[in-house]
């Protein structure tokens, strides 16, 4: 059937309008219908629920279920990697917010080591014992600062048994650490330079070594509260030789300074207990540095 539009004028100002004869036909069976699946749907799902209430779940079942990954997938920086003397297969990283992560087939799959024991996300350094591979340090916050923000650490973590479990060994304040190191015969005697917080001076950062597998610290490298260490090196054929790099930086809402008076490099021939700056053949005005 067609339904053919008439057209009219309204008594207000004799616009047009137009109607659809039949139009209630229509509506009346599409009401029906429209009832009529509404009715069929209720049906169904009170046979589904009365089915579901009869069945019992065997809640066991989901032990076995796992949760994936399904994105979305983004990669960050990290500042922090090593490997495991005399293991080509195994090594680590530190995310500058997402931990530490370890793998055992040279790269081919990763897993996160350190969630739910330590309470920072922000990695600074990595260093794997050459005397005990099962033994490793982690200093937290990255050193790597940048203009805008970045997420502080929390002090150096240490595990027994090569990154299952941790322990917290202190140094929180130091907030930023950019290297750890660890004596190549004696797993106990550990360094750690400690870059500091950028956003102000502080007396935490420098040198730190312990002589106890980090169980106490000792300052042994103190230079001024805006003289951070931002690199530490030793000799591993004379572990009593330390070259140390100091920073002198702050970051400022309007302005970084990057470069001051005591920035350099500083020597120990003694295993960390005095140290001399080395000025000859350098630079009198130094910005960040690393030694190796």
């Amino acid at each position: 059937m067609i339904y053919v539009p008439h057209r009219f004028f309204s008594s207000n100002d004799n616009s047009p309008i137009f109607i659809i004869r039949g139009v209630k036909p229509i509506k009346e069976k599409i009401m029906r219908s429209s009832i009529k699946h509404c009715m069929r749907t209720v049906f169904f799902f009170s046979i589904l629920l009365s089915s579901l209430t009869a069945v019992e779940i065997d809640t066991s079942l989901f032990q076995a279920m796992e949760w994936r990954n399904i994105g979305p997938f983004r990669g960050g920086r990290s500042t922090a990697a090593t490997g495991v003397v005399g293991n080509t297969s195994t090594y680590y990283f530190g995310a500058t917010g997402g931990g530490v992560w370890k793998t055992d087939d040279a790269g081919i799959s990763w897993q996160n080591i350190s969630d739910g024991q330590f309470g920072v996300g922000s990695i600074g350094a990595i260093t794997v014992s050459s005397s005990n591979p099962n033994i490793i340090y982690v200093g937290t916050g990255t050193a790597c600062v940048r203009g805008v923000s970045s997420s502080h650490g929390d002090g150096v973590y240490k595990s027994m048994d090569s990154g299952e479990t941790w322990s917290h060994l202190g140094l929180k304040d130091t907030r930023q650490i950019s290297k750890v190191i660890i004596h190549p015969d004696n797993p106990d005697l550990v360094y750690v330079a400690a870059q500091g917080t950028p956003w102000k001076g502080s007396k935490e950062r420098g040198i730190y070594r312990s002589k106890d597998g980090g169980k106490t610290w000792d300052q042994v490298l103190f230079v001024d509260e805006l003289a951070s260490a931002s690199d530490l090196s030793m000799d591993m054929t004379n572990p009593n030789v330390l070259y140390a790099a100091f920073w002198h930086h702050q970051r400022l809402p309007w302005q970084v300074r990057s470069g001051g008076p005591n920035s350099g490099i500083y020597k120990s021939t003694d295993g960390g207990d005095t140290w001399d700056k080395l000025e000859k053949g350098l630079p009198k005005e130094m910005g960040k540095t690393s030694v190796a």
